[in-house]
């Protein structure tokens, strides 16, 4: 890998390269209950909290984007909200293992008065915890500042991936910088992140969703990229690149599944059926992977795939 060596591929053009070998392959929507009707979407991977496999989940209203963040847990085929587990006020809910310790996060969102509708800023909010059980708030990103998240690395050190939106005339890219510890994670460390250049053209948008550490010590970066057509309909791909933290080299990106490998079902609006929102991924023992996924800002699917990020092991 080489840092900058290539230069930026639309939505367009990534999405014409995935398809010429694209998997036959279909996802499954995946059964929430308990929620009284509200749609649960953009859901994390399954992770391990006392024992037992946890999914978060943003819930809400069809027709609002006043989020809950709830925890989940399967029960007779379906999954539930957990007894006694608490719930945020947050969207776009994402985890990390770091230092053996859960931190969770999600998008705080603020509105003009009561109106559920119109939304005037947002930011990241982080909490940190050995359970659920025990979260409790540590950081938070700065105004307008989506995807942030972190990763243990090999140097022991923590790796930090942001999203700064707009940049100078760019629609947005990703950034990414260290601390030594959680303590360290603030806005002004977070604003000055170095941008990983050549990854969206200008007019798109995109973000990591989730970071892995890869056998050989290069981070696997599960994130989306996005674009607006002509008629202003939104389209969302589940993305994979590689980043290495001892060099700053970064990989092209590549999409991973498209909307019409899921089942039809409901859209939150029109113009959001095209949009499937990485959540994350959890890789499996036979050369797989498990993509889990919002579709369409109304239901949650899960996908097994090809392990996107065996390639960069090799």
């Amino acid at each position: 890998m080489q840092a900058s060596a290539y230069q930026a591929k639309s939505c367009a053009a990534l999405l014409e390269q995935f398809r010429r070998s694209r998997p036959n392959r279909s996802g499954q929507k995946i059964p929430f209950a308990g929620v009284g009707g509200r749609d649960v979407y953009n859901i994390t991977a399954p992770f391990q909290d006392e024992g037992e496999w946890v999914i978060a989940g943003r819930v809400e209203d069809r027709t609002s984007e006043r989020s809950e963040s709830v925890f989940f847990v399967e029960r007779n085929g379906e999954w539930v909200p957990r007894e006694g587990a608490p719930v945020f006020a947050l969207q776009d809910p994402f985890v990390a293992t770091i230092r053996g310790e859960l931190v969770f996060g999600g998008v705080e969102v603020y509105f003009d008065g009561s109106d559920p509708h119109y939304v005037t800023s947002w930011r990241t909010v982080f909490y940190r915890g050995r359970t659920i059980r025990e979260l409790k708030p540590f950081a938070k990103g700065p105004l307008t500042m989506k995807d942030i998240r972190l990763i243990d690395l090999r140097s022991g050190r923590i790796g930090v991936f942001t999203r700064p939106m707009p940049v100078d005339d760019a629609r947005a890219m990703i950034g990414y910088f260290e601390i030594a510890e959680l303590d360290e994670l603030t806005e002004q460390r977070m604003l000055g992140a170095k941008l990983l250049k050549g990854q969206f053209v200008k007019v798109e948008w995109g973000g990591c969703n989730e970071a892995h550490l890869l056998r050989n010590g290069i981070v696997g970066v599960l994130g989306h990229v996005a674009c607006m057509d002509d008629s202003n309909l939104r389209h969302y791909y589940p993305m994979t690149f590689a980043y290495d933290p001892a060099t700053g080299a970064h990989s092209p990106l590549k999409i991973i599944a498209t909307r019409d490998m899921f089942a039809d079902g409901a859209a939150k609006r029109p113009d959001l059926k095209d949009v499937l929102f990485s959540g994350g991924i959890r890789r499996n023992d036979d050369g797989t992977a498990t993509l889990y996924t919002g579709v369409s800002d109304a239901e949650a699917h899960r996908i097994d795939i090809d392990d996107p990020f065996l390639e960069y092991e090799t």
